[in-house]
């Protein structure tokens, strides 16, 4: 009997692990850090809900901290086997994994110096950069389009997700009865769009027993943008920043998205279409991982179309944490960019917290914002926020742009998934929140698929599959979270909207009688409840 279980990525977008077991076989596929509202980042400190050193192997599809981000932590709740990954995977879990140990440990002790001013308990992290550097022994490193053995009867081989640098789609052979045609599944990871100068397009096998697919912008069609198209788009961006007067601050992901970016910046500005000026990459991680591009360019070509980042008058890497806070004596026009993407984790936070409140300054947006982020907080429009215990005005201007995603849209994702026809038993979506996760649904229905063998996967489910006919359900735990919990904001995001509700109407109250009567009446509802 083979059994799927969905661990992370079920109803939300991050948190990706799943767990196949064949036989005496346990495969991990992703182990995955959950991102979000702070009950959905509450999972990363609870114990896995399996025993981590029963298993076999870890086949890692790329590294981004949402795929890769716990296997530090399962490493030290026992597991001591192979994690699989393509050479450029391993290269960049070599400074993500690191990085974000030592997040975890600065995170944690600035928590504990405000717990102790509380009366609360001290914290430990996840995990620390050591212990991340020591999990990095354990990869083993794969090539694309080769079959490995990874388990008993369990063989995998990647291929070229057109994602990030090193991203794939894992394709599994289950050979459980000897004399039938083993099962096979394809993990699809993060598909990337296709057609982009900057990538490669992502590719896969056909003829899949059971399919399981990201679902990121399964409700979203993108219009199809050239290089010309994006370079003007972010060019009209920085003309506007540049016309508030103030610095451009961008939240990016450390990994791609920070290269394509500087790309195009520095083309840009070094060609005068845009206001030529300095352009700070405030995040050691970026840096790092901008090294890794620098060395292995793409994988699918011979051309490394991030050369141009070696050497320009304009780019300047702020390494150190001086380096960093040298830049609050910045003025005038200037560029940073610094991670974490979804502006809850890392530098950028600092950053915001000095920006948001000027109203000459401007954030540009350019990826995916998790439900509960930071980012997404600032996209919805809140007008104050809360960083680092801080509540924070937010008079900068928030723009957004979606030209340089690497996810694939929906029509992208149809495309992707009828390649892999013919499909036998089930398509599972993953990694997309609801709207995303029901619409492509509808979509993938529309083609051809029978409903009955769409799935969308719930957290911490379990699934009997087979070759022919859609996966039904197995035993499976009690969830660690209920399903509506992944569908809305937190009591500590409600809490900070409560307050800056609060703000707002004390503030426009005609005098101080009138506040205290509204203060009253709080009073005398919280004392009912």
């Amino acid at each position: 009997m083979t059994v799927l279980s969905f661990y992370g990525a079920a109803g939300c977008v991050t948190g990706a692990c799943m767990l196949l077991e064949a036989g005496k076989s346990r495969v991990l596929v992703d182990c995955g850090m959950f991102q979000g509202t702070k009950t959905l980042k509450q999972l990363n400190y609870g114990a896995f809900p399996f025993e981590a050193a029963s298993l076999d192997a870890v086949l890692l599809t790329h590294a981004h901290i949402d795929h890769s981000g716990l296997l530090p932590k399962l490493r030290l709740a026992g597991f001591v086997g192979p994690i699989f990954a393509t050479a450029e995977t391993r290269d960049l879990c070599e400074v993500l994994l690191p990085d974000a140990g030592s997040i975890q440990e600065i995170e944690v002790s600035q928590l504990n110096r405000r717990n102790r001013r509380r009366g609360g308990a001290d914290l430990a992290p996840i995990f620390t950069a050591a212990d991340a550097r020591d999990t990095l022994a354990q990869f083993q490193t794969v090539h694309l389009r080769e079959w490995v053995s990874v388990a008993s009867g369990v063989r995998a081989r990647w291929w070229n997700a057109g994602h990030i640098l090193g991203a794939a789609s894992i394709e599994v052979e289950i050979q459980d009865d000897q004399n039938a045609a083993p099962m096979r599944l394809c993990f699809s990871g993060d598909v990337g769009p296709g057609d982009r100068d900057l990538a490669d397009d992502p590719e896969g096998p056909s003829r899949i027993d059971n399919l399981i697919v990201e679902s990121t912008y399964g409700g979203t069609d993108r219009q199809k943008i050239d290089t010309a198209t994006r370079r003007r788009i972010l060019r009209d961006e920085l003309r506007m920043a540049h016309a508030r007067g103030g610095p451009l601050l961008v939240p990016a992901f450390a990994v791609e998205r920070t290269q394509e970016l500087l790309v195009d910046l520095l083309e840009l500005m070094e060609s005068t279409e845009a206001p030529p000026g300095q352009i700070f990459l405030d995040s050691p991680l970026a840096i790092k991982a901008t090294d890794v591009f620098l060395r292995s360019g793409h994988m699918g070509s011979g051309h490394n179309p991030f050369e141009g980042l070696r050497e320009s008058r304009l780019l300047r890497f702020s390494e150190s944490a001086a380096e960093s806070r040298d830049l609050e004596r910045q003025r005038g026009w200037h560029v940073i960019i610094a991670a974490s993407g979804m502006c809850d984790a890392g530098r950028v936070r600092g950053h915001l917290r000095r920006l948001l409140p000027r109203d000459d300054a401007t954030v540009l947006i350019v990826g995916y914002q998790a439900f509960g982020t930071l980012g997404r907080l600032l996209l919805e429009g809140r007008r104050d926020v809360r960083i680092q215990g801080d509540e924070i005005a937010v008079r900068a201007s928030i723009r957004e742009i979606d030209v340089y995603s690497g996810h694939a849209d929906a029509s992208g994702l149809t495309r992707w998934v009828q390649a892999r026809a013919p499909i036998s038993g089930t398509v599972f979506l993953t990694h997309g929140e609801r709207d995303s996760l029901t619409s492509l649904q509808s979509r993938l229905a529309a083609e051809g698929i029978p409903a009955d063998q769409i799935t969308i996967a719930a957290l911490d489910q379990s699934y009997r599959l087979d070759r022919n006919t859609p996966a039904v359900l197995a035993a499976a735990t009690p969830p660690r979270l209920p399903s509506d919990a992944l569908a809305h904001l937190d009591w500590h995001n409600q809490r900070v909207a409560f307050l800056s509700i609060l703000k707002e109407k004390l503030d426009k109250a005609a005098d101080d009688r009138s506040r205290e009567r509204i203060l009253k009446l709080l009073e005398a509802t919280l004392a009912k409840a």
